[in-house]
């Protein structure tokens, strides 16, 4: 991701190809939508030791050949890439002592706020940055392999300095880390002390402290792993050997373990097929494809194991790595599927459900380049468009649209010279931020939501000279967003993510960290507020959202992955009437019993129950939160399986609990002997107030039971409560 820096005027990229890891470069002051930092000043600590690193950080970029990254550590230069070697004999120990956290800041995935002080002992790596950004995501997995390869070692440290207003609010960094699986403690550097204190001017930025407390350096943009790695292996050498090192385990409280589980998880695109067919979703938090009836709810097929990874084959042996836009093939027989987090494109053959990858190595790729679909490394692709036979592709890490001719499988960039930026023109020497959403309108215009600009912007693919132009935002910088309707670069948008052209002819908007929809005149290039009025849920006429993240059109009918709240909203166009969908039977897609495990919570009853042979009963005493309710459209159920017998549950072996209230008694017959009862449950329920929003519960009992002599009926009980965090 090609670096920016606020200058006047403009937000200029960054001049080298190598600077394809870092974000937004903040020189002297960040400004957008009330949100401004002055004297982002580099402090003598940062500007001596600290962050020499960041000079050479643009060229931390993962590629299929990794680049290196020149970093300074201590006081000394040192040549890192993916085979570099670290001179046993040099200490990268610090010398200067870090600077400790404000208090009074909000912290996530720990119980009580963290004080570096207390984390003597311990390497400490953290990580500024902010959720919209690709780079920052991108990371993530490098983080992770740290801390697994390091668990006892090393604690990593999330400081969260957002660039977007919306990105400051806890709450929704606290989704983020739900969604992209951060366990790491993470604090809210809502007003950049942390930031400032560090002289951080980069996202990402990631600072190495030995565990005797001092700075060792820094590093901004990607390749972190291959940065850090041998660093933090050459200090938990060093400071072991010299017995300042603290292998103890630390445990957090990660937000994940907190949450009940929705049937769906971040939805982040919607796809409804134009020929009546059925409605797609990117269940992106789950990784997989559901298939729905767009009417009725009820779920058609699931494509995916629900677990993130990288493989083809049939529909639920497959697996997605966060799934987000999806597009028809010519004929309607094949969903292509941006596989985000896979770097590639996917293929879904809908007579079979096989699955199979239909662009991209599984690699992220820099530079960007033209081949063979197979052949080639993309970066990152958000959303997809096909229209007469080739396929149109928002790569966000790329900040290029690419294009890809279905018919030979070729691929290349077609938009953007991946320098991130605002600037538009001839289509190859336009400069894009992050697209994230796409659509064209009948006369073959393509429309790109520029997420990072926050602008919706044009791009004459049709035309062999087309141009870039940009239809409602900021095409000034980086950092102008905000909520303002008006007319072309008056209006102020923030980091839209989703379009949709519908049949009343205007573009829809999902203006994302704004949680609202939008909606604009073509003609006229004026942008209004159609629904919405702050983050929250509510159906009607006066519906709320929470960052929606796509959109889908057909007929008089829009459909919103309503992301954070797990949701598909559908609206009457001609009303605009607000509606949430229930999904209906998508349990009956779970992965094949032999090769999948189980996902929902297993509560191992202790000891060994004695029962008296003859007819009992076994009660499920499930306690729902507070204002809950079983769903009573969504089925709910419960199935026993017995091992040894001893127990004969009839008719009652499988049984709805849709709409039930609890507790409910199901009739057994015990026979003499010894063996073990397993009930699997799926109870999916919703607030009272909001039937249609729902969170699923699944619980595994296990109990071993032994019927001996006796004569009196026997009611075993299996108690469970379903808390809600607030």
């Amino acid at each position: 991701m090609a670096g920016t820096q606020a200058v006047a005027g403009r937000s200029a990229a960054c001049d080298t190809p190598d600077c394809a890891g870092v974000d937004h470069l903040v020189d002297d002051e960040l400004v957008g939508a009330g949100l401004r930092l002055n004297s982002v000043v580099k402090r003598p600590l940062l500007t001596g030791l600290v962050l020499a690193l960041i000079a050479t950080a643009c060229a931390g970029s993962t590629t299929d050949a990794e680049p290196t990254s020149t970093t300074r550590l201590g006081g000394s230069t040192t040549s890192l890439g993916p085979d570099a070697a670290i001179d046993p004999a040099q200490s990268f120990a610090g010398t200067s002592p870090a600077p400790e956290f404000p208090t009074g800041l909000e912290w996530i995935n720990t119980a009580e706020p963290l004080v570096l002080g207390d984390l003597e002992g311990k390497v400490v790596l953290l990580d500024f940055w902010t959720y919209g950004c690709i780079n920052c995501i991108h990371i993530i997995p490098d983080l992770k392999r740290l801390e697994d390869e390091f668990a006892n070692e090393l604690v990593v440290i999330g400081v969260h300095s957002a660039k977007f207003v919306n990105e400051a609010e806890t709450d929704n960094i606290r989704n983020v880390v739900v969604r992209y699986g951060i366990e790491h403690p993470v604090v809210n550097d809502r007003d950049f002390e942390i930031w400032r204190s560090w002289g951080a001017n980069a996202w990402p930025t990631t600072v190495l402290i030995d565990p005797a407390g001092n700075v060792v350096g820094g590093h901004s943009g990607e390749g972190v792993y291959q940065v850090m790695a041998p660093i933090v292996s050459s200090l938990v050498n060093e400071f072991e050997n010299n017995g300042r090192l603290d292998p103890t385990p630390i445990q957090f409280a990660p937000e994940v373990d907190r949450r009940p589980q929705t049937i769906l998880s971040y939805p982040g695109k919607v796809f409804v097929d134009p020929a009546g067919g059925p409605l797609y979703i990117a269940d992106t938090g789950h990784h997989r494809i559901v298939s729905a009836d767009p009417v009725t709810g009820d779920v058609l097929r699931v494509y995916g194991r629900g677990q993130a990874g990288f493989t083809d084959g049939a529909a639920l042996e497959a697996t997605f790595d966060s799934p987000q836009g999806m597009a028809l093939s010519p004929d309607g027989n094949v969903l292509f599927v941006a596989d985000t987090n896979n770097h590639a494109v996917r293929s879904i053959d809908l007579a079979t459900g096989e699955v199979g990858t239909a662009l991209g190595t599984g690699n992220l790729g820099w530079p960007p380049v033209g081949g063979p679909a197979r052949q080639v490394s993309i970066n990152s692709p958000w959303a997809l468009e096909q229209r007469d036979g080739l396929l149109y592709i928002a790569m966000a890490g790329h900040h290029q649209l690419r294009v890809m001719d279905l018919a030979p499988a070729f691929s290349e960039p077609l938009v953007g010279n991946a320098r991130e930026s605002t600037l538009n023109g001839p289509l190859a020497l336009a400069e894009l931020a992050q697209p994230s959403g796409l659509a064209f309108d009948t006369d073959g215009l393509l429309y790109f939501a520029d997420a990072e600009s926050s602008a919706i912007r044009s791009a004459q693919v049709n035309l062999s000279e087309g141009v870039t132009d940009v239809v409602v935002g900021s095409d000034d910088n980086l950092f102008d967003f905000g909520d303002i309707d008006g007319v072309g670069t008056e209006a102020r948008l923030q980091h839209p993510l989703g379009l949709a052209f519908a049949a009343d002819g205007f573009l829809y908007v999902a203006d994302t960290y704004n949680s609202k929809l939008k909606r604009i005149d073509l003609e006229r290039r004026e942008v209004v507020t159609f629904l919405g009025d702050g983050q929250g849920w509510q159906d009607g006429a006066d519906a709320r959202f929470y960052e929606p993240g796509g959109l889908a059109a057909r007929g008089d009918r829009l459909y919103v992955a309503d992301t954070n709240n797990h949701a598909v909203r559908i609206i009457d166009l001609a009303t605009s009437a607000t509606s949430t969908l229930v999904l209906k039977g998508i349990e009956a897609f779970a992965p094949p019993s032999d090769t999948a495990e189980y996902f929902g919570e297993i509560i191992n009853v202790a000891g060994l129950v004695s029962v008296a042979p003859g007819p009992g009963f076994v009660e499920l005493d499930i306690d729902l939160p507070p204002d809950h309710k079983v769903n009573e459209d969504a089925p709910s159920s419960a199935e026993f399986a017995v091992s040894g017998g001893f127990a004969d549950f009839g008719a009652g072996a499988a049984i709805s609990l849709t709409g039930t209230k609890f507790p409910v008694t199901v009739p057994v017959q015990f026979e003499e002997g010894t063996g073990s009862i397993t009930a699997d449950l799926t109870v999916i329920y919703c607030h009272e107030d909001a039937s249609s929003l729902c969170f699923i519960q699944q619980l595994r009992f296990e109990v071993d039971v032994s019927v001996a002599g006796g004569t009196s009926p026997y009611t075993l009980s299996l108690a469970y409560t379903i808390e809600l965090v607030d």
